[in-house]
């Protein structure tokens, strides 16, 4: 750390500097910027820089070089492992900077730093457009695609990162840098995957798709049908087109309208059907999952923007989540998943959660550094819970679901999914082949290992 007189003289600076607002320890508002959506994550920056544009975004990151500071980069969305904030250095906070611009003719979005799924779907949706987004309206973009990007229409459009068309970065000198396939290509490779190793994403330009219909079939039912809901779910699947993905589930009954009060917080068994296309013919594939008794029906059309609302993830509550992909969908695994589900902390906010690959997914490019793209399933076991009181047996559970998977497991993760679990987890997610190659891309742009508040990548 700076002598005090220095670092006070360049706060000060800061904060005449910064279009956006500074906040240090004590100020008013301090405590509010530095919370996170993990309420299991309490950490104090010695400064949060709450940037509106990309020279904020440089005057931030040449403050914490200038000082010699660690530096977390806050999106817009989740950062469920609490990587968007330090202890005693500087958090560039983008969630000012959420701007979106849509481009119908060239079916293009160009989405600044900050913004959410949220911001994003509801801009293209006018416009019958939308792109990978997450499973959520909350989730930040930035991040999402940067670390691969899986969500609702991944199946038919490719993960997000399929469609990345270009990013602005601010590097760790506050070099504002374009990467696309002809300006830093070799950067460009790197964020399909890589996170924020590389610098501070101020802006992402991602393909767009038509979307003029979205669909979904939700049907709940007693934990005792679990299995049967998971093969059906599997047949679904494995016979419909890449228009139709989803997940099934275990998970406690929502006091939601639709919901029979005495069900809420109770453990149910789940399925959702999502299809890019009309109710009828959401009904139609969904046909093996309506035939077993369930408690809970709803097929409908729906605009995405909506759907993505439907399962926002509550604020304020304690979470620890992780992944395993799998080389398949046995009647074996079906039995420990459900077996796992009847365990499942309850009442909590926990899901137990198997979600299809394949299709788009599948077929996409090789090159990227996103290792799990041939897993045709996978099981995320997503802890949620209130009470500091059930950390143990939560976390407990989402690493007894992934021991349970190992069987199966391809090795391959998707980070996002995941929390800090080591260094082998990180080769996991970006593939053991393509360490040195992204290593050499950091030792370009970040040598000093400034960004490493993120599934970190080391200079090679």
């Amino acid at each position: 750390m700076a002598p005090f007189s220095k670092a006070a003289t360049a706060l000060a600076a800061l904060r005449e500097d910064l279009a956006g607002e500074v906040f240090a320890p004590g100020d008013p508002g301090y405590d509010g910027a530095r919370t996170v959506f993990n309420a299991m994550i309490d950490r104090r920056p010695a400064v949060i820089a709450q940037c509106e544009s990309v020279a904020d975004v440089v005057t931030a990151v040449r403050f914490a070089r200038d000082l010699d500071l660690h530096v977390a980069v806050r999106g817009g969305g989740h950062s469920v492992a609490g990587m968007a904030v330090n202890d005693g250095g500087v958090v560039i906070d983008l969630r000012r900077m959420h701007e979106v611009t849509v481009h119908p003719a060239a079916k293009a979005v160009r989405v600044e730093g900050g913004a959410t799924m949220s911001h994003l779907d509801r801009a293209c949706q006018p416009y019958d457009l939308a792109t990978t987004g997450g499973r959520a309206s909350t989730t930040g973009v930035g991040g999402f695609v940067l670390g691969g990007g899986s969500g609702w229409l991944d199946r038919k459009f490719g993960l997000a990162v399929d469609n990345l068309l270009g990013a602005e970065l601010v590097t760790a000198d506050g070099s504002v840098v374009e990467a696309t396939a002809d300006e830093n290509p070799e950067l460009f490779w790197a964020l399909h995957g890589g996170g924020g190793n590389f610098g501070v994403a101020t802006s992402l330009t991602l393909r767009l798709h038509d979307l003029p219909a979205m669909s979904i079939a939700l049907l709940l039912y007693l934990p005792e049908h679990g299995p049967d809901v998971i093969r059906a779910f599997r047949e679904v699947v494995e016979a419909g087109p890449p228009e139709l993905s989803g997940a099934a589930l275990y998970l406690t009954g929502p006091p939601e309208e639709f919901v029979p009060p005495h069900l809420v917080g109770k453990l149910m068994a789940g399925a959702l059907v999502t299809y890019t296309g009309p109710e009828d013919e959401v009904r139609k594939l969904a046909g093996p999952l309506l035939a077993i008794p369930h408690e809970v029906e709803m097929v409908t059309g729906i605009p995405y923007a909506d759907l993505q609302c439907m399962l926002d993830d509550p604020p304020d509550m304690r979470n620890y989540w992780s992944a395993e992909y799998l080389t398949g969908l046995p009647d074996e695994f079906v039995d420990a998943f459900c077996a796992r589900g009847e365990t499942m902390p309850v009442p909590t906010g926990t899901q137990h959660l198997l979600m299809p690959q394949g299709g788009a997914i599948a077929a996409g490019p090789r090159t990227w550094p996103v290792p799990y793209r041939d897993a045709p399933w996978a099981v995320h076991p997503f802890g949620v819970w209130e009470d500091p009181a059930d950390d143990e047996r939560c976390r407990q559970w989402v690493k007894d679901v992934r021991a349970d998977a190992r069987p199966w497991s391809t090795g391959a993760v998707y980070l996002n999914f995941t929390g800090d679990e080591g260094a082998e987890r990180v080769a996991a997610g970006l593939g053991a082949e393509n360490l040195a190659r992204l290593g050499s891309v950091k030792r370009q742009y970040d040598p000093d290992n400034v960004f490493r508040f993120n599934h970190n990548v080391k200079p090679l």
